[in-house]
């Protein structure tokens, strides 16, 4: 499980200076090379899986390439809990999620309550009489249901909607909303 182990807040020398000589170099950059810099962020995540106790903290986009890797490891983390089945979550949803955290203004962690679901396990959980869609885009690896710990669930609602991004479902009642990259959409 790929984790941040940066420790300690103080620059050393060496930090310092090469921090120094590359504001330098770009301060004094054409314009465009100035914004492709810019352009160089990284984009991360954490979950937490409530039903395996699993946690994650992850870099899984940076300068431009999403990882391999790190994928990997979110794929284990949403997997279908139930069947221990790993299935690609598509990068577009984690695009969705941290779109999501900046309008939340938050870094706070995800609590997952659903992500990948397979096929069998959608199949027994209509069975059982749940809420769930036939051609549930969880089957997919392309829902997520999830809470944001230090926001209402309707605070999160809210923001998913204004993304308009996918179909967003509202379940106060389990505690949980459902966001994914499918139509434009609220339920």
């Amino acid at each position: 499980m790929h984790t941040d182990n940066t420790r300690g807040t103080g620059i050393n020398r060496r930090r310092f200076l090469t921090w120094s000589a590359a504001t330098l170099a770009l301060a004094s950059a054409p314009i465009p090379l100035v914004r492709a810099a810019k352009g160089k962020e990284h984009r991360r995540l954490a979950f937490h899986n409530l039903h395996t106790g699993e946690k994650l903290d992850v870099t899984y986009w940076e300068r431009g390439d999403y990882l391999p890797d790190a994928l990997g490891e979110v794929n284990h983390v949403l997997r279908d809990h139930r069947a221990n089945e790993v299935h690609p979550i598509d990068p577009d949803l984690l695009d969705t999620l941290d779109a999501l955290q900046k309008r939340l203004d938050t870094k706070a962690t995800f609590e997952v309550i659903s992500g990948y679901r397979s096929p069998e396990t959608n199949r027994r959980l209509r069975a059982q009489g749940r809420n769930v869609a036939v051609y549930s885009l969880h089957m997919e690896g392309e829902a997520i249901d999830i809470r944001v710990p230090g926001r209402g669930l309707a605070q999160v609602r809210d923001a998913a909607q204004a993304l308009r991004k996918g179909g967003v479902g509202y379940y106060p009642r389990s505690q949980f909303v459902h966001v994914d990259i499918g139509d434009v959409r609220s339920w």
